[in-house]
């Protein structure tokens, strides 16, 4: 089975250099808009309080499957709020996995984190004074959480911004041996909170930092390459590798930001773009990190 995976993904390779066949690999699904925090850096809590059904989050995933999807996040709002009827997150994670490679979910970490996904990434804006000054009152709450989780594959996701760029190190330390591994993204300045964005001279400040820690052996899962790169974004983006559904049912292919902000390339901060592109054109560290952060192995 893991070699399978290992041929889909060069034969996708080969298809998208020489047939400019172009499919997308990776999909987040917002499943809900609905959440039980309001942080002031996110947009999706402010919208409408949609989520989809599970009848249409089945087809929505049959039609990401077939268009070439093979790793899937669910996202919100907070994920595990949804519910429609009897069914639960759960179930629509025991759906994706007889698709998809790999599923995982993306979460505040307030509600416990038990789920069959293959990955349950938490969301960690800093030390407990920072976060918090995001999120509100939550941060005890979320330790908590991820300390009594027997979940095999905790990741802690890191968006940095203005609040909590000095204290980056020492929250990759405090974070060290509570989760399997640790990735970021730098803010990028959604409409009401354009005042969290670094400048450029913060950001590479803090990238040299961060790749000094991952030399010192530090659990970060992006890779040195793609820290030098978000450094100048000089770094060529593939963005139809990347898929993205909606509470509503619209798939989009490409930037994550499509139909959901102003796109501007100078300000982007999504490592895991960076990382899958620059997968795509065979630079083998960010090859190695989807492979570790996915847990693909050749048995």
């Amino acid at each position: 089975m893991i070699r399978s995976h290992y041929f889909y993904f060069l034969m996708h390779n080969i298809a998208a250099r020489f047939w400019k066949h172009k499919m997308p690999l990776l999909a987040s699904f917002k499943i809900t808009y609905r959440c039980n925090l309001k942080c002031r850096s996110c947009p999706f809590w402010r919208m409408a309080p949609m989520q989809i059904s599970y009848s249409d989050a089945l087809q929505i995933m049959d039609e990401l499957f077939a268009r070439g999807v093979r790793l899937l996040i669910f996202e919100g709002g907070e994920p595990f709020l949804w519910k429609d009827g009897e069914y639960s997150l759960d179930q629509l994670v025991q759906y994706a996995r007889q698709r998809f490679f790999r599923v995982g979910i993306t979460t505040n970490g307030l509600l416990p984190l038990k789920s069959p996904a293959d990955i349950i990434w938490v969301s960690i804006d800093g030390l407990k004074q920072t976060h918090e000054a995001n999120r509100g009152v939550c941060f005890d709450k979320i330790m908590h959480n991820i300390d009594s989780s027997s979940h095999p594959r905790i990741f802690a996701n890191i968006t940095i911004n203005k609040l909590n760029y000095q204290e980056i190190p020492a929250l990759i330390k405090f974070l060290d041996k509570k989760v399997r591994g640790i990735t970021i993204q730098f803010y990028y300045p959604f409409p009401n909170s354009e005042d969290l964005a670094l400048s450029n001279s913060e950001r590479k400040a803090v990238l040299e930092k961060l790749i000094g820690l991952k030399k010192n052996g530090y659990p970060i899962l992006d890779s040195i390459s793609v820290l030098e790169a978000l450094k100048d974004n000089q770094w060529r983006c593939h963005d139809w590798l990347i898929a993205s559904a909606e509470p509503d049912g619209r798939i989009n292919i490409g930037c994550y930001l499509k139909d959901r902000a102003e796109i501007s390339c100078d300000q982007c901060g999504f490592a895991a773009h960076a990382e899958i592109s620059k997968a795509f054109e065979w630079n083998w560290e960010a090859i190695s990190v989807g492979k570790r952060t996915f847990n693909f192995r050749v048995v």
